[in-house]
């Protein structure tokens, strides 16, 4: 079973990735929330979810271990397979899904394409008192193979502490840091970033 694959981004479609490992191109559906953090060319650190049936085996990959961890609970659901829980994770940021769990919100699960009201109902009773715990730096980091430094790490959580998501936050800050150049300051990096989040 692959749980992980770290390589570079060959091409992006509409709901998948293929992602070159050791000369071996890899297709890894997932979210629109994790492929608009994708770059082509771009080194990339997935987790990788594999589903094994008897005419396919199927790669779901996450930037995140909480987006996969909904994953995991959503395809629990009966009625919820793979590529819907990837369209639910892609209209929903794994917070707002726990925030509708806990406010049984059905209106907002149902904002999903390919979930109806009766879905939405059972995604709320099935998943109540299920979330999964967040996680810690992983999930602020973007997609991108190497680390961040400290001011780009900091920048990215500003954004997201000011209501960015963490894919447009680290896409912002990625794009002063290419304008700018790496030696910046962390308050101006902020300052540049929220710049280019903002257009």
């Amino acid at each position: 079973m692959i749980a992980s694959l770290k390589g570079t981004v060959q091409a992006i479609g509409a709901d998948h990735a293929v992602i070159e490992v050791g000369g071996v191109g890899y297709l890894v559906q997932a979210s629109g929330r994790t492929l608009s953090a994708l770059e082509p060319g771009a080194g990339v650190f997935l987790l990788v979810e594999t589903q094994v049936r008897e005419d396919a085996i199927t790669l779901f990959g996450f930037g995140t271990s909480h987006e996969r961890d909904w994953f995991r609970l959503l395809t629990g659901v009966q009625g919820v397979g793979g590529k819907l829980a990837l369209a639910i994770l892609g209209t929903l940021a794994p917070d707002e899904i726990a925030r509708a769990i806990t406010l049984d919100d059905k209106a907002m699960i149902a904002r999903a394409p390919g979930v109806g009201p009766r879905l939405a109902v059972r995604i709320l009773t099935e998943l109540k008192g299920k979330a999964p715990a967040a996680g810690g730096l992983s999930e602020r980091s973007p997609l991108n193979a190497a680390r961040p430094h400290s001011s780009e790490a900091d920048a990215i959580a500003a954004l997201e502490s000011l209501g960015f998501r963490t894919a447009e936050a680290a896409r912002a800050v990625a794009q002063a840091l290419r304008d700018l150049g790496e030696d910046q300051s962390t308050p101006n990096l902020i300052r540049e970033s929220l710049k280019r989040a903002s257009r």
